[in-house]
């Protein structure tokens, strides 16, 4: 067997992605998908952590929550349960495959889910067992993003593996501009001062200051996550350097 360039992961994928091609909800064809992409990691060996958005269901503070008058903390809220149902819907999908799993969230709901304590994290990662993350760090005006960056660390991940639906780092959009750059390295100060869109900037000013890489790359290309785990050259590494 191959071996894993890294022992522990922070695996953040977004809601969005979930959706499939659709605007809205769960692509059960795309979860079970994603479910045997991380299946690939775990057989590796690797401990592998999560960390899930919910924009597929509800973005917090944003566009839908303005037009129906809802203040900032009441929106946020509504994101982070949204994040509680797609996580529910990613440990189905990896126990049906076999894959012994946990859901941890940030706010209490013990009929559904285990609440976030570290230590029993840890352990359950020591165990082999998949650790699901939702509710975000459990506060408002902090995204996901943040969340994985905190989580990680608390769990002293080897790096955050940043999933998205595009190949790496661009300096534009690249579906909409097609002379968009493709960085393959960057430091967490370019990041922040090209203001380019890769994770939040205290998610990001938290990993420069704890020296946590990240790797930005396409999850929905079969195999990907693996060779990520396999240490290859695959989207954009962030570093120091």
């Amino acid at each position: 067997m191959s071996e894993s360039h890294y022992k522990r992961i922070l695996l953040k994928v977004s809601g969005e992605a979930l959706a499939g091609g659709d605007q809205c909800g769960i692509d059960p064809a795309i979860i079970n998908f994603v479910s045997d992409e991380i299946i690939s990691v775990v057989n590796l060996g690797v401990e592998v952590a999560i960390v899930i958005g919910g924009g597929n269901i509800f973005r917090g503070f944003g566009s839908s929550s303005k037009g129906l008058g809802i203040e900032r903390s009441s929106a946020d809220y509504m994101g982070m349960l949204a994040t509680v149902i797609n996580a529910l819907a990613l440990q189905a999908s990896l126990e049906d495959k076999g894959i012994i799993s946990r859901v941890q969230t940030a706010i209490a709901m013990q009929q559904v889910a285990e609440p976030y304590i570290r230590r029993r994290a840890l352990r359950h990662l020591e165990k082999k067992r998949v650790v699901i993350f939702a509710a975000g760090t459990g506060n408002p005006y902090f995204t996901t993003d943040t969340a994985a960056s905190l989580r990680a660390m608390e769990i002293h991940a080897d790096v955050i593996l940043k999933a998205t639906r595009i190949d790496g780092v661009y300096s534009d959009d690249p579906l909409l501009n097609k002379g968009a750059i493709k960085f393959n390295k960057l430091s967490y100060i370019d990041v922040l001062n090209k203001n380019l869109k890769v994770m939040d900037s205290t998610s990001i000013s938290m990993c420069m200051d704890n020296m946590l890489p990240i790797v930005v790359f396409n999850l929905l290309i079969p195999g990907n996550l693996l060779k990520v785990a396999m240490g290859e050259a695959i989207g954009t590494i962030i570093t120091n350097h």
